[in-house]
């Protein structure tokens, strides 16, 4: 796949309260991929191509208030992603977790607990050089059937492919693979649930629900259609715990197991959970939210990561050889931005983010499996 590179923002937003730290807490250097790298030695390796996921696009209403101010009554949500978008353009494959459904143009909006984003999001996640998006969650059908259909319908216009919902069985039945760098990549995403709302009666393609039989099911069906390497969107686990379940765990090493499945991603629990390298493959077990604006945000609601895996050639497969994260932060007091700490100066506020992702992401010890986080 080809896609644009953009140089680094300048005048990136900087929290409030900035101030001094010792050398050992200063903020990361800036991580340019491996493939816009100015050193040789940090060159991708020949065939090699790299993939980031980021956590929860949760569009509450005070995100719609900051995009109306940064839109001068227009609503533009690209000034809140701008912090990643260097990130994300910077990547082969970038993946998004669209949460929330979307409404009409004009509206009516909504927010929790039946959520009706507005469609505008779409072209900023565009903009900011999402490929695709996962789409199934607890609220995929929080507006029915429609809400589906003007969810897929605006991606499809904007350019950013999906999976995990449709509006069809004939598109529920299609893999979803994609051709990075000459590699056929598919992705495939579910959702433990939907919050108690029944899954219309003759629908059952509308939204994904994770049963792991299903799941496996699915990427060897990519995987006779073509594709190289299988990405699994999970959304899974217990809200505001970082800790993953003993059922996400156990779930993991079964879809993991499989030769079919390659890496997963997970979402849902709004705080960043650990990685994990299961039987020489990944799971991020939960990547935080990415933008979203809690009604009371507890703190580690506004920290997330982005995963970030350079796939290399093994024999006739692919695996992960590099594996990666890097802390987000969602700066709340105004302008709501969401910032990348890899790029943005040492603060107390971001201190601490760093510090907290880093516990909560390397709880089970992925750091010694050979996770790393740029510049730490």
């Amino acid at each position: 796949m080809t896609k644009y590179r953009v140089a680094a923002l300048a005048g990136v937003a900087v929290l409030a309260a900035a101030c001094s730290s010792p050398p050992q807490q200063q903020g990361p250097a800036p991580t340019p991929f491996p493939e816009t790298a100015s050193s040789p030695a940090a060159a991708a390796p020949e065939g090699s191509f790299s993939v980031v996921a980021t956590g929860d696009v949760l569009i509450h209403p005070a995100l719609t208030g900051q995009a109306e101010a940064d839109g001068g009554g227009k609503i533009d949500y690209r000034p809140l992603l701008a912090g990643i978008k260097p990130l994300i353009s910077g990547a082969d494959l970038g993946i998004c977790h669209l949460e929330t459904p979307l409404a009409p143009e004009g509206g009516p909006y909504s927010g929790y607990p039946s959520f009706s984003a507005p469609p505008e999001i779409a072209n900023a996640i565009k903009d900011t050089g999402y490929d695709t998006c996962s789409t199934s969650s607890n609220h995929t059908i929080d507006q029915g059937a429609e809400g589906v259909t003007r969810t897929l319908d605006k991606l499809d216009d904007v350019g950013v492919k999906h999976t995990g919902s449709a509006r069809s069985a004939a598109e529920a039945a299609k893999p979803l693979i994609f051709d990075v760098r000459g590699v056929k990549v598919a992705q495939v995403s579910y959702a433990f649930g939907f919050n108690g709302i029944k899954v219309p009666a003759g629908k059952p393609w509308l939204a994904n629900q994770i049963d792991v039989d299903e799941v496996l099911a699915a990427a060897r069906k990519a995987r006779q259609a073509g594709a190289q390497v299988v990405i699994a969107s999970l959304h899974w686990g217990v809200e505001y715990q970082h800790a993953p379940t003993a059922e996400q765990r156990s779930q993991a090493k079964k879809i993991l197991g499989s030769p079919d499945v390659d890496l997963i991603v997970g979402h849902h629990a709004h705080v960043v959970q650990p990685f994990e390298k299961i039987g020489g493959k990944w799971v991020a077990y939960g990547l935080g939210n990415s933008v979203a604006r809690h009604s009371e945000p507890k703190g580690d609601t506004e920290e997330g990561a982005a995963a970030r895996f350079r796939f290399v050639r093994d024999g006739d497969r692919w695996k992960v050889g590099k594996a990666e994260y890097i802390p987000t932060l969602i700066k709340l007091d105004a302008p709501i931005r969401l910032l990348d700490l890899s790029t943005s100066p040492p603060s107390t506020q971001v201190t601490k983010a760093l510090q907290d992702t880093d516990k909560n992401i390397l709880s089970l010890n992925a750091d010694k499996a050979g996770l790393t986080r740029p510049g730490k």
